[in-house]
């Protein structure tokens, strides 16, 4: 059998944030590392399939839904990965501070931070299980947010992750009731790394105006 892609579950230090509990931190860390064995568990079936350098017709649709379920489970795993890395252990400042590239970047793409995170809390809002992520195009470094489903569908071919708020009820539901989801939004607000979210900035704002 040919190289299997396995991965290991990463560990996170968050604790003592604003308004998300570490109950509910701890529940949502199994959860992820659900994610990541099962992604490592049909990467192994798949790579069975494909082991004599093609599949078999009668295992086919066998093979296409492991296939599907994969790109539920990756982004799964991915998408943990992108939320856990942007909050801050004991919390953050809120919103971003005025000079800062992030803030430019969304003055330059929606005309003020305000408006971007208008858009962002307002997609967050919507009903629903999924995702809110805002995406930077690197082709000219505007940035754009977008409502995931699921895992997998709705994300932006090309597009890079900078800030992901998980909206589903498992990352709140211990501590906000479902119909409180506009409370856990502004705790996700007050625990936002804005460094790690300008890490994953591709352009400079600078070198995009002189651009």
């Amino acid at each position: 059998m040919g190289t299997v892609n396995t991965y290991k579950a990463r560990q996170f230090n968050l604790s003592n944030l604003t308004g998300i509990s570490d109950e509910t931190l701890e529940m949502h860390f199994k959860l992820y590392e659900g994610y990541v064995k099962e992604t490592n568990k049909l990467n192994e079936k798949i790579a069975e399939f494909v082991k004599n350098a093609k599949v078999d017709q009668e295992e086919f649709a066998e093979y296409s839904e492991l296939t599907r379920r994969l790109g539920f489970e990756y982004n799964g795993m991915v998408l943990h990965e992108y939320y856990f890395d942007n909050m801050k252990k004991s919390g953050g400042t809120g919103d971003p501070n005025q000079s800062s590239t992030f803030r430019k970047a969304a003055e330059q793409s929606y005309g003020s931070y305000d408006i971007w995170k208008a858009d962002f809390v307002g997609i967050g809002k919507m009903r629903g299980v999924g995702w809110a992520i805002c995406y930077e195009n690197p082709s000219n470094g505007l940035l754009s947010n977008h409502w995931i489903t699921l895992h997998e569908t709705g994300n932006v071919a090309g597009f890079t992750p900078v800030l992901v708020m998980d909206v589903w009820e498992h990352a709140f539901i211990l501590d906000y009731k479902p119909a409180d989801r506009p409370k856990y939004i502004e705790a996700f607000f007050s625990n936002i790394d804005w460094n790690a979210v300008e890490q994953r900035l591709i352009t400079r704002v600078g070198a995009r105006v002189a651009a």
